[in-house]
């Protein structure tokens, strides 16, 4: 889609089309595109209807129900944040008294969105001038056009004096191709940038990928992973007055209003280089969640449960006693293993276990090759865990507890 056609969706005949290719979208997209223009529709109108109808069916996952009156492009939807997690990004900033956000490469307003609905007046920057105009067209849709406002250009020209607060999500992947960028200083802003902006504005956010380098932190901020109903889905810096340096944050969703959904947050904390003590397997074991991993928290959560490691690289915790937390799935361990092909199949058909979900951590195995291999049969069902203990492969037989 380029400008124009963009231009000819927010015309009345442009509208009509969306409506239409909503009532048919979802099917065969030639029916659909047949039915269009059966209808009167110019055949370019209808395949940027189509195209939209169909972006904001998949958006409704992120956005819920407020998905139905925005425009996305495929790139911009794959990288918008969450709802939940924008809301609860918004909500953490306004209790930090932020009452002016540059949104830096603001995308689709996704996030500008949420901190406007939290009451928080946002800037913002985006270089492609097809998306700043779905960003602004979203704005006007949310009834949010007084408080969120865009500009198309370079977002390291933005006058951050303006502001109390800065949020920025550099682009990672390659514009044009889509390939992932792994070089920081081949961001767009760059990574030296954009973590200088810490130092002129008194509240900065930055969202970077799961899997960021704990080294890549800069000194005095706090980082955060945050997972939703169990998928690590972001990280995210925050620098300014803080108490923490790591953060995990698991939000599980639900129903909301007509915005979107709303979200149930529980959050561990702590310094990120603590070690959990290291003993033998013990009746329970815990798998923790993978916000507690990436964000170097094992050690805290063990405390909490009175938990250990069995191996020192493995995050898997083991515990006396079942004690119910949010952080991690409890599993209760009935067999304790060295790895042996022959000896878990044979016991396995013992027990007439024909159903097994497998976990791994530690294991070069793979598990849909390790299923075939076992030749599985019954009517009984167990959770196998492949891992180490005191760096020896082992297999763990386990049966899971409610949670």
């Amino acid at each position: 889609m380029d400008l124009e056609q963009f231009a000819a969706l927010r015309t009345p005949e442009g509208w009509a089309a969306l409506d239409a290719a909503a009532r048919v979208a979802g099917g065969d997209p030639l029916t659909a595109a047949a039915a269009l223009r059966s209808g009167g529709v110019p055949a370019g109108l209808a395949a940027a209807a189509l195209t939209q109808a169909e972006l904001r069916r998949r958006a409704a996952g992120k956005f819920g129900p407020a998905a139905r009156g925005m425009f996305f492009t495929r790139a911009g939807l794959e990288q918008a944040t969450r709802g939940v997690v924008a809301r609860r990004r918004a909500e953490r900033l306004r209790a930090a008294g932020v009452g002016a956000l540059a949104d830096l490469g603001c995308g689709l307003g996704a996030d500008a969105l949420a901190a406007a609905r939290a009451g928080i007046r946002v800037y913002g920057v985006e270089a492609d001038p097809l998306t700043a105009a779905m960003a602004a067209a979203n704005a006007e849709a949310a009834g949010l056009a007084d408080l969120f406002t865009v500009e198309c250009g370079d977002a390291t020209a933005f006058d951050v004096t303006r502001v109390d607060g800065v949020f920025c999500d550099p682009a990672r992947r390659k514009a044009g191709t889509g390939r992932r960028i792994f070089d920081p200083n081949a961001y767009s802003p760059p990574w030296d940038f954009v973590t200088g902006l810490a130092e002129r504005v008194p509240h900065t956010v930055v969202k970077v990928a799961p899997g960021l380098d704990h080294a890549l932190i800069p000194a005095g901020a706090e980082a955060e992973w945050v997972s939703v109903d169990g998928d690590l889905v972001e990280a995210a810096l925050w620098c300014g007055a803080l108490e923490v340096s790591r953060r995990a944050t698991l939000l599980r969703e639900k129903e909301g209003p007509a915005t979107g959904v709303e979200a149930r947050a529980v959050q561990l904390t702590g310094s990120g280089d603590a070690e959990a003590p290291v003993g033998r397997p013990r009746r329970f074991l815990y798998d923790p969640d993978a916000a507690v991993v990436r964000a170097h928290l094992v050690a805290e959560l063990a405390g909490d449960l009175d938990a250990t490691l069995a191996d020192p690289s493995i995050a898997y915790l083991y515990g006396d006693e079942s004690r119910p937390t949010p952080f991690a799935r409890c599993l209760e361990i009935t067999d304790v293993l060295p790895f042996s092909l022959k000896r878990l199949r044979a016991l396995l058909r013992e027990r007439r276990v024909g159903r097994v979900e497998i976990l791994k951590r530690g294991s070069a195995l793979e598990p849909e090759k390790l299923r075939r291999d076992l030749k599985l049969a019954g009517d009984e069902a167990a959770s196998l865990v492949l891992t180490r203990v005191a760096g020896a492969p082992t297999v763990l037989i386990c049966r899971p507890l409610p949670a």
